[in-house]
């Protein structure tokens, strides 16, 4: 049998391996409270109010830009709060409250696809104050897990709508239905298009042989060469205009030109001045209302002499309109012709001067 002495020390040894184990117990329990500020620190309690707890759970960590600072405590529903009745309480360390400010935003966000839920704090654009113990937080709009499956659900179905209507063209097209399916089912119409495929390479290989006038413009450089000769052509007028040759030449760099056409708006413009002072005939005919009545009386009577020569009336009427006027007004000038003739050809018969003495 063991000695007391043995047996003592053995009880010994147990109780510092005990002790010891304790204390790491302890270490780990305060390396694990640590984020939160210690297992014996105050903690912050902040609340957050969200539409849908999707998946969080009690104890689930709280993490600020990505650094996790607590733990969900408490998950409850209050109807009062509609339409965001989930209510969720995070404890906070508060070695962490100068990372939180009042209008910092909570969401509930997820490790990755089927990850587990957690709430994530931003104060990435935040800049109130510290908040104050069993504050609320506003929820930010985050997408869920839901949300996402929901969205996809509705792509899923468009796609499902695309497959649909791509298998009916599919099977239409199948059927020899449109200028695609005929073109598939329908040999004469396939051959049509070998023949067009065929004339355009026909047609191809007589352009790169410089066939016809297309081929000729492509392969032939006479037109190249007019071209460029019409260039420099072109480039010869604008040097000669640039150097003031010619009639466009002095009139861009001639000030002659410019000069008198400057002078001549200047006379316009006081010929117009004039007129507007009612200076001259011009003027007076602008400007002065009992000489615009003058002539506006004298056009009316010359109108009224015309009307009357234009009906016959007076002498210059009968002359216009009267035809045996006419006639005898040239008879009596033919008559008067010959009678200068007459008398230049025999002045003697026609004048007789006679002399008689007392």
């Amino acid at each position: 049998m063991p000695s007391r002495k043995e047996i003592q020390w053995s009880q010994l040894r147990v109780g510092v391996l005990v002790m010891v184990g304790m204390a790491v117990l302890i270490g780990l329990i305060f390396l694990m409270g640590r984020s939160t500020g210690g297992l014996f620190a105050k903690k912050l309690v902040l609340r957050s109010y969200f539409a849908n707890a999707a998946g969080l759970k009690e104890g689930a960590p709280v993490t600020l830009q990505g650094v996790t600072v607590g733990n969900v405590s408490h998950i409850g529903v209050v109807t009062a709060r509609n339409p965001t009745p989930v209510e969720v309480r995070m404890q906070i360390g508060p070695e962490w409250l100068k990372g939180l400010h009042t209008d910092s935003t909570a969401g509930i966000a997820q490790a990755g696809v089927l990850g587990d839920s957690y709430v994530d704090i931003d104060s990435t654009h935040a800049s109130g104050p510290p908040p104050a113990n069993n504050a609320e937080l506003k929820a930010a709009g985050a997408p869920t897990i839901q949300d996402v499956i929901q969205s996809s659900q509705t792509s899923i179905e468009q796609v499902q709508a695309t497959l649909l209507k791509l298998d009916k063209v599919i099977d239409s097209v199948n059927s020899g239905h449109g200028t695609v399916g005929r073109l598939l089912q329908d040999r004469e119409m396939a051959d049509h298009f070998a023949a067009i495929a065929a004339n355009l390479d026909s047609l191809t290989r007589a352009l790169s042989e410089g066939k016809g006038s297309a081929g000729k413009l492509i392969t032939d450089d006479t037109l190249y060469a007019h071209l460029d000769s019409a260039v420099d052509k072109l480039s010869q007028i604008v040097t000669n205009l640039d150097d003031g040759k010619g009639s466009l030449g002095k009139f861009l760099h001639d000030d002659t030109l410019y000069n008198n056409l400057n002078q001549t708006v200047k006379t316009t413009n006081e010929l117009v001045g004039q007129i507007n002072s009612g200076q001259g005939a011009l003027g007076k005919l602008a400007r002065d209302q009992a000489f615009a009545q003058k002539l506006d009386d004298t056009v009316t009577h010359l109108d009224a002499i015309l009307k009357n020569v234009d009906e016959g009336q007076g002498t210059m009427g009968q002359l216009f309109k009267n035809r045996s006027l006419y006639d005898n007004a040239d008879k009596t000038l033919a008559s008067t012709n010959d009678l200068v003739k007459a008398i230049r050809a025999d002045p003697k018969k026609y004048f007789v001067i006679r002399l008689k003495l007392f």
